[in-house]
């Protein structure tokens, strides 16, 4: 079976967006552009890491190429729109991969299905060792016949994902102030007072 590649350079939105009620939320990276909508699914975690990872590569692009960055996100870029419906999973993601194309001055974000290895986002985002135009954290490359994701973004878009992938992160449940745990709306059972419901 031949794999897709769904490439969106540049796409006319690309965002990090959930289904489903806290606590039992499905993260989604969704792009959309030429008439098409692809949805992938993938863990909280690598939402995080992967805004985590863009901040990083965007300072080291600017630190290594001169690459202007935005000071912040312009109050009309934020994104805080649902993600397009219907949201059909094309597949989970289990890699993430990240480059800087210094010819476009670009973020090149390409999400990988997963295989037989776990889901990973593992590297730095730069391979120190690289003297070639562009930048890859991908030393180990996935299999061939795995179906991608790849989106291509201005820095400017870079930091308007990474904006709204915290914000999704971060609206979750709340924190427990003893244990840290998530807290349910009905209360959790809390370590730090004997398994006591809190």
């Amino acid at each position: 079976m031949t794999h897709q590649v769904h490439a969106f350079e540049p796409p006319e939105r690309f965002v990090a967006g959930t289904v489903g009620e806290p606590g039992d939320r499905t993260f989604y990276l969704q792009a959309r552009g030429g008439g098409r909508v692809i949805s992938v699914a993938l863990e909280k975690v690598q939402v995080s890491l992967l805004a985590e990872k863009l901040e990083e590569l965007l300072l080291e692009a600017n630190k290594r190429f001169g690459v202007n960055l935005p000071e912040g996100v312009l109050p009309t870029s934020h994104d805080n729109e649902p993600l397009d419906t219907p949201v059909d999973e094309e597949f989970r993601v289990g890699t993430l991969g990240l480059a800087f194309d210094v010819d476009t001055s670009t973020v090149v974000i390409e999400a990988i299905e997963a295989g037989e290895a776990e889901a990973d986002l593992s590297g730095s985002p730069l391979d120190e060792d690289d003297d070639d135009d562009e930048v890859d954290d991908d030393e180990d490359e996935p299999d061939d016949d795995l179906d991608r994701l790849r989106v291509r973004l201005t820095p400017e878009a870079t930091r308007a994902f990474i904006d709204r992938a915290r914000r999704v992160v971060a609206a979750g449940r709340p924190p427990c102030p003893l244990c840290g745990q998530p807290l349910d709306p009905a209360g959790h059972l809390c370590p730090r007072h004997n398994g006591y419901h809190r």
